[in-house]
């Protein structure tokens, strides 16, 4: 099979409250089986937040979800704002002088509730009266947003590991994520319980200042727990162990520990917004940093006001953090008007994730008329990018009561 691909671009406010003031593009791609074109749309939401939407690749590369999704649907796959080939945010983009405010201003609108609002321009513009929404991750939150703001425009809502707590603050959201992610860092000395040597070696050469990147910063010790994230995906325990088996003299040492990050200058929007994502109102005021319980152990996704002082790519957007890190954020969800809405959904729960709080999503499930949900210890935070077409079809069947 061989899909059709369009490119849409629409030109869409900064703020959408705001129609007469600063525009941004907005990118979506239209894939649609060979005879497919009179199928229903499908938006896929990706995750992050600042990541943009996967590509098409055919073949083996192809996101396996994508494929089954074209046996139902015609597919949009979203840029986001600030992503891909929307209107791109960082290095290169960014006015010279920066004014920190003004760029804070300007990212108070890169959240859930300005993407919902995108796609509704986008919806618009191709004429559609209702359409399905699958959200991964960060990606569930939109949907979640949807469904509170915009539910007329929508037939189905999917979801896999992303649905957000609902009026939790922040400091709630990562005192769990933390002690989830300390259990997966538990389970993982237990299977391999030389890594805790190997890691500690590792740490003690960043205190020394032995881990240099080839610009000739250190890796710091905080910087190096961070990879902690990777014990919540699919084949990441694997990476994190096959890593801390190298000797950590070696050349490939730093640049595998790299890639192993979650955040850094090649991304910047996922570390300047992130925390902003989970403000179901109030201030955030790094709440991941004031809930670690102690410096001991690995950290995940978590942003921390020191990574915008210790990774040299970041640094330059330290300011603008500490602005958005102290505004006073609007509610993105509404619970009386999910709960009044009964449309038709499935969410996937992934048990024990540390990116997105498996008894938070199940409050928020049970909010949800309409809504399947399917608690599963089969899959990992990242289950729809290593097992989507099995994935998605069971969440097909759930909200269309054919499971």
């Amino acid at each position: 099979m061989t899909p059709t691909l369009v490119e849409h671009r629409i030109t869409v406010p900064v703020d959408h409250d705001d129609p007469t003031g600063p525009t941004l593009e907005v990118f979506a791609r239209e894939v649609t089986a060979d005879d497919g074109a009179h199928r229903p749309w499908l938006v896929y939401l990706q995750g992050g937040p600042g990541h943009e939407s996967p590509r098409p690749t055919l073949g083996p590369l192809a996101p396996g979800w994508l494929e089954r999704a074209l046996v139902d649907f015609r597919v949009l796959l979203l840029d986001q704002r600030g992503t891909g080939l929307s209107t791109p945010y960082g290095t290169g983009t960014r006015p010279e002088p920066l004014d920190a405010a003004a760029e804070a201003a300007y990212l108070r609108h890169f959240r859930a509730d300005a993407i919902v609002r995108d796609a509704e321009c986008l919806r618009a513009h191709l004429g559609v009266d209702r359409w399905s929404v699958l959200g991964q991750s960060f990606g569930g939150f939109c949907v979640l947003h949807y469904r509170s703001r915009f539910p007329d425009s929508l037939r189905e809502t999917l979801v896999t590991g992303g649905l957000p707590p609902v009026g939790r603050p922040p400091s709630e959201v990562y005192a769990a994520t933390h002690a989830a992610l300390r259990r997966l860092e538990a389970a993982h000395l237990r299977r391999h319980p030389e890594d805790a040597d190997r890691l500690a070696r590792v740490l003690d050469l960043a205190a020394a200042g032995g881990l240099r990147r080839g610009d000739g910063s250190a890796l710091t010790p905080r910087l190096v727990r961070t990879i902690g994230n990777q014990l919540g995906l699919h084949g990441g325990a694997d990476a994190l162990h096959h890593l801390l088996e190298r000797d950590p003299r070696s050349p490939a040492f730093v640049p595998d520990l790299e890639a192993l990050l979650p955040f850094g200058g090649r991304n910047p929007l996922y570390a300047v917004v992130h925390e902003s994502c989970y403000a179901d109102g109030g201030t955030t005021d790094w709440a991941a940093e004031r809930t670690l319980p102690d410096a001991d152990h690995l950290t995940g996704e978590h942003v921390f006001g020191w990574h915008f002082e210790d990774d040299p790519a970041l640094v330059p957007y330290a300011a603008t953090a500490r602005l958005l890190a102290t505004h006073p954020w609007p509610r993105l969800y509404d619970a009386d008007a999910l709960a009044s809405v009964d449309l038709p959904g499935a969410a996937a729960v992934y048990v024990g994730d540390p990116f997105v709080e498996q008894r938070f999503s199940e409050e928020t499930l049970a909010l949800l008329p309409g809504v399947q949900g399917w608690v599963t210890d089969a899959y990992l935070h990242n289950g729809l990018r290593v097992d989507g077409a099995r994935i998605l079809d069971r969440l097909v069947a759930l909200a269309r009561g054919t499971a």
